[in-house]
C-alpha cells in the first residue's frame, strides 16, 4: 500500500472519528435518556455501524481501484487507529482499565466489537456494494 494510501486512509478515519464523536454525544444527549441506557447504546451502536459503511462506500472512489488485500489492509489501519485511541483517551482521562477493556463485550446494549468488525470490513464490504469486488 502506497504512502499515498495511507495518507488518504487517515484523513478518512480522522472524519469517521470525528461523525463516531458526534455519534456519543448524540448517543449521551438524546438516544439514552429518550430511549434507556441498553436502547440508546444499540441504537447508537448501528447508527456508528452504518456511518462507518455509508463514509467508506462514499470515499472509496478516491482510492481509486484496490486490490482486496489493499482494502483489507485499510481496514486493518482504521481497526488499530480506533483501538489506539479508545485506549489512549480513556488513559489520558484517567478511565480504569477494567472499564475501557469492559466496552469490548457485548453486555448492557453495548455493540462496540461489533462497531470495531465493521471498522474492519468496511473498505472491502463498500467494494463489494460497488461491484468492485
Amino acid at each position: 500500500m502506497s504512502l499515498h494510501t495511507i495518507a488518504k486512509a487517515l484523513v478518512i478515519w480522522t472524519g469517521m472519528l470525528a461523525l463516531a464523536i458526534a455519534n456519543g454525544a448524540f448517543r449521551d444527549g438524546v438516544l439514552m435518556p429518550q430511549l434507556g441506557d441498553v436502547q440508546g447504546m444499540l441504537l447508537s451502536g448501528v447508527l456508528l455501524c452504518c456511518v462507518i459503511l455509508a463514509v467508506s462506500y462514499l470515499c472509496l472512489p478516491w482510492f481509486g481501484r484496490q486490490s482486496a488485500r489493499h482494502l483489507f489492509a485499510i481496514g486493518v489501519l482504521w481497526l488499530a487507529l480506533t483501538v489506539a485511541f479508545e485506549f489512549s483517551f480513556g488513559i489520558l482521562r484517567g478511565v480504569p482499565m477494567d472499564k475501557i477493556l469492559g466496552a469490548y463485550v457485548f453486555e448492557e446494549g453495548n455493540t462496540w466489537p461489533l462497531v470495531l468488525v465493521v471498522t474492519l470490513l468496511a473498505p472491502r464490504l463498500a467494494a463489494r456494494l460497488r461491484g468492485w469486488l
